[in-house]
């Protein structure tokens, strides 16, 4: 259950925007996976054969991890992505400029994250100063639930 004392107004404010998105904007959902494990099998599947379910062995070799970001256009489906080594503001800025470039210049863009704390580090306020057509919109604390792109 959520703590956040501004839970209602986050949730009406979210779900006002899932279900009436504003005129001449777009509303992306976005998320981040990290630490995403990149592992192969040590052998090829095993052949198949009749009456037999495909069959892989248990060793894997790891390839270490990378950071996924994922943008979802929550009215056209569309998904803007990028995969980082790192997990920070930095990187989360880079990725803000990567929906920047991929989003038509008259269109308004609303993102709707987390409560990572990579969202509300000074660098990303002053990008978001230097970029008024963005507006970050939170979900309350403990209301993962809410992120469409988590479905």
């Amino acid at each position: 259950m959520s703590n956040d004392p501004q839970f209602i107004e986050k949730v009406r404010g979210v779900v006002g925007l899932y279900r009436n998105p504003p005129e001449a904007a777009l509303v992306l959902c976005v998320d981040e996976e990290t630490q995403v494990q990149a592992l192969d099998r040590s052998q090829p599947v095993f052949p198949m054969r009749p009456g037999v379910p495909e069959r892989q062995s248990h060793n894997y070799v790891r390839h270490g991890t990378t950071n996924l970001y994922a943008a979802l256009d929550v009215a056209s489906g569309k998904v803007i992505a990028d995969m980082t080594e790192r997990h920070r503001a930095d990187e989360f800025r880079r990725f803000l400029n990567l929906i920047n470039r991929s989003v038509a210049d008259d269109l308004d863009i609303n993102v709707i994250v987390d409560n990572s704390s990579t969202h509300k580090t000074p660098e990303i306020h002053r990008w978001l100063v230097r970029h008024p057509r963005f507006t970050l919109h939170f979900i309350p604390t403990y209301s993962s639930w809410m992120n469409l792109v988590e479905r």
